[in-house]
């Protein structure tokens, strides 16, 4: 199977690229499924229904959230009405939606894809993703109820990523950390067959600081002091993300790249 992951889309750039380039990347590389983390869609902060509309249509199978899921309040009642929006599983016990779902791919291949939120520097205390995870990948094995599972690990830690990789390894297809919007260089297979990369990058203008307009931040930074709200980049953005092969048999990854397109990091396609 052929899947694509793409990083945190942020704000109208990153909507704008996902637009005007995901149709193309669907076509063109064959993709059987595609994964979209867009809590960061909406000014930076959040996803709106009607932007969430746009990704799907854009040719996104799913949508992932993060620590953000819910600041679009309207995200509270229309993630029950989109099964295809996943947020993360440890949120809250109260938070609406779901955390995992299995989806359907072409030729009736079926695909987990879940979210959990790390622990390590987070704003807020979030219960166990270990755990969450845990029980998941029990209920839903490759090879047996999944033919592919994407494991989205949404924190600000590597080394809380990479000890999720771990954990899951042999057990998902994918694991991809979200969140700090810098794309790292260590994709790799693992050794039980999972594909892992510590940081997808976001979809979004990288002449910014993680995304955001320049100037607020730096004035922050110099001075101490805030004068505005951040505002998210204007410029071209950068599609940025993970794109793996899995065996249908096994769900294991047989191979995983890098995914840069357009702005200011573009690479070579995946050939």
């Amino acid at each position: 199977m052929k899947i694509l992951f793409l990083g945190d889309v942020m704000g109208r750039s990153g909507r704008a690229a996902i637009t005007a380039e995901l149709p193309r990347l669907r076509a063109d590389w064959r993709l059987d499924f595609v994964v979209v983390n867009g809590e960061n869609a909406t000014s930076g902060v959040g996803l709106s229904p009607d932007h969430a509309r746009a990704i799907l249509a854009a040719g996104a199978d799913a949508i992932t959230l993060g620590d953000h899921a819910f600041d679009q309040k309207e995200m509270l009642q229309f993630i029950e009405t989109e099964p295809r929006i996943i947020r993360p599983l440890n949120y809250s016990k109260a938070a609406p939606g779901r955390g995992a779902r299995v989806f359907e791919a072409p030729g009736g291949r079926k695909v987990l894809v879940a979210q959990a939120l790390g622990q390590v520097f987070m704003k807020r205390p979030f219960d166990d993703p270990f755990s969450a995870l845990d029980a998941v990948l029990r209920q839903y094995p490759m090879g047996g109820m999944v033919q592919a599972s994407l494991i989205d690990i949404h924190c600000e830690a590597t080394s809380e990523k990479m000890a999720t990789g771990h954990f899951c390894d042999g057990r998902a297809s994918i694991v991809v950390g979200t969140h700090t919007h810098v794309p790292t260089a260590d994709a790799m297979i693992l050794p039980g067959g999972t594909a892992y990369l510590s940081d997808a990058g976001m979809c979004g203008d990288y002449n910014s600081v993680i995304g955001m307009d320049k100037v607020e931040p730096l004035r922050r930074f110099i001075t101490g002091m805030p004068k505005g709200r951040f505002e998210p980049a204007a410029g071209p953005a950068t599609l940025s993300g993970l794109y793996v092969e899995t065996d249908d048999r096994s769900g294991k990854a047989t191979k995983v790249e890098m995914v840069r397109q357009g702005g200011r990091l573009a690479q070579a396609e995946p050939g």
